[in-house]
């Protein structure tokens, strides 16, 4: 995933981006030239890229939530009002409506 979008205050939608076909197309093309020591890795690369493309939008934008959390050094409850507010400091074109749907989506799906 290389972002998300369409967080800003008169937007409640999210649009995720993602690039993990590209990530997978170079995969099999070092793996289809891959010497044989290097496959072993290459293969567990691979495998870890198609377990994440198989993830839902929904899973992704909780798992977003939980690293912007994280990053802004919030460790309490996801499904608190203070995890909204740590939400919304740490992203401040934040709307209230989208920071509370991301927030639900990640209390709904928890890694």
């Amino acid at each position: 995933m290389t972002g998300i979008t369409g967080l800003g205050r008169k937007n409640t939608f999210v649009l995720t981006i993602r690039d993990t076909d590209e990530v997978a197309a170079a995969l099999r093309e070092a793996l289809a030239e891959a010497s044989p020591e290097e496959r072993p890795g290459l293969e567990r690369a691979a495998a870890v890229v198609e377990s994440t493309a198989a993830a839902t939008d929904v899973r992704l934008r909780a798992r977003w939530v939980r690293s912007r959390l994280a990053a802004a050094g919030f460790t309490g409850d996801v499904g608190s009002v203070a995890a909204v507010k740590a939400l919304r400091q740490a992203e401040p074109t934040l709307s209230l409506i989208a920071a509370v749907q991301l927030q639900r989506e990640a209390v709904a799906h928890p890694e």
